[in-house]
């Protein structure tokens, strides 16, 4: 072979393994954040859920017609307040309930509908059918049905009317004299999740956000690979292209909360390590052992609002780990560490199947350290320090590669 024809091939090679990935992420959606970020049109609308309020506010058009989204907000009595914006999963919608906690807490909350649902359709935590309860102004059909529409401009599709849609509640809560604008956060579960992942990477006024199980590497494992396979190869790369949230995540630069389970069903923990490894802000752990996925499930942990707090609320800090090792890990922590384990699994099968052991890990208070012997054969591992609170921050897992 002579030398021009190397050089040929080498130059293709750099093409496929390096240039790739970079056009896939420059092929990733641009919303139009000098509109998203003023404050929409609202209409107030009337509901029976007592103590909070419900309203729809103008979103981007769909198929050149104007849409709204459906909320349901609340505002505790006090003055530059900090708010949370609230993004729910598949099978849910716009939660009073959830507004009410946060509330509670002392934040301003905007719990925002992402399917054109219409209101008061669902009770907490319970599925309801989108096929026949959308209103007239919904903009495109969610979720699962996003994967069916690749060929649709890409203004048409529904993850970028979802994003639009947190973008604008964030204007919205904002514009609000009561909320103080520099402290408003994020937070999602499930496919809320996998929106708040993208959400951090494009909207730079949120200071905090916490992905309840989302994550992104979607097209590597997740409970969609059926979907890509269905859709075929090159509308499978176009849909991750756009909307997988690992090209949006490196933009993020705020502090991050991850919380999910080991075993979650629809996106693979190897997969989520992957994804917290990519924003360029500080991040934060809290991974639980056979964590069951659902909106109850995964607005519950008090790891949250206590995170939530310690940004926006000069609140006490969950631990940090400020160093991981192969069996070790070092941290600072306000509140006194009682607890540290090791889960760790020597399985080699689908993340949802493995099972989880776990032991406990050696307490140096003194060294601010805790290790552990790591048990032969294991696959995968990560520490958990618990403190007096009972509040769970996780380290960095260590994944053996599969042979």
């Amino acid at each position: 072979m002579n030398a021009g024809r190397v050089i040929s091939r080498v130059l293709a090679l750099i093409a496929i393994v390096v240039l790739q990935p970079l056009l896939l992420a420059h092929a990733a959606a641009n919303w139009d954040m000098k509109s998203l970020s003023q404050a929409p049109k609202v209409y107030e609308v009337h509901t029976d859920e007592p103590d909070v309020h419900a309203l729809y506010f103008e979103s981007v058009p769909y198929k050149g017609n104007p849409t709204r989204v459906f909320a349901y907000y609340g505002i505790p009595t006090g003055n530059k307040l900090p708010a949370m914006v609230l993004i729910h999963g598949g099978l849910g919608t716009a939660f009073a309930e959830w507004v009410r906690m946060w509330n509670k807490r002392g934040y301003a909350a905007i719990a925002i509908d992402t399917c054109g649902v219409e209101p008061g359709v669902a009770p907490p935590g319970k599925p309801w059918d989108p096929p026949t309860r959308r209103h007239a102004d919904a903009g495109p059909e969610c979720w699962d049905a996003s994967f069916n529409t690749t060929d649709d401009p890409v203004q048409d599709q529904w993850t970028y009317h979802a994003v639009a849609a947190a973008i604008r509640a964030n204007s919205l809560i904002r514009s609000f004299p009561q909320v103080d604008p520099s402290r408003v956060g994020v937070t999602g579960i499930s496919w809320g999740g996998y929106l708040t992942d993208i959400v951090a990477g494009v909207d730079p006024r949120f200071r905090f956000a916490v992905p309840v199980y989302g994550c992104g590497f979607l097209g590597e494992d997740s409970a969609w690979i059926p979907d890509f396979q269905r859709i075929g190869p090159a509308k499978a790369e176009k849909w991750l292209s756009l909307w997988d949230p690992s090209n949006y995540l490196p933009n993020a630069k705020m502090p991050m909360l991850w919380v999910s389970g080991t075993n979650d069903i629809h996106y693979r923990f190897e997969q989520l390590r992957k994804s917290y490894l990519l924003p360029k802000g500080p991040r934060t752990l809290s991974i639980h052992v056979r964590m069951r996925h659902g909106q109850v499930e995964g607005a519950a942990p008090e790891e949250i609002s206590v995170f939530a707090d310690s940004i926006v609320r000069h609140g006490v800090s969950l631990v940090k780990i400020v160093k991981t090792k192969r069996n070790s890990v070092e941290f600072k922590a306000e509140i006194p560490v009682v607890k540290a384990e090791l889960n760790f699994t020597t399985d080699n099968g689908p993340w949802p199947d493995r099972e989880w052991k776990t032991v406990p890990a050696q307490l140096d208070h003194e060294k601010h350290s805790a290790s552990s012997k790591i048990p032969a054969g294991a696959r995968a591992w990560y520490f958990n320090l618990v403190d007096e609170r009972g509040l769970v921050v996780s380290s960095e897992a260590v994944i053996v590669p599969s042979a």
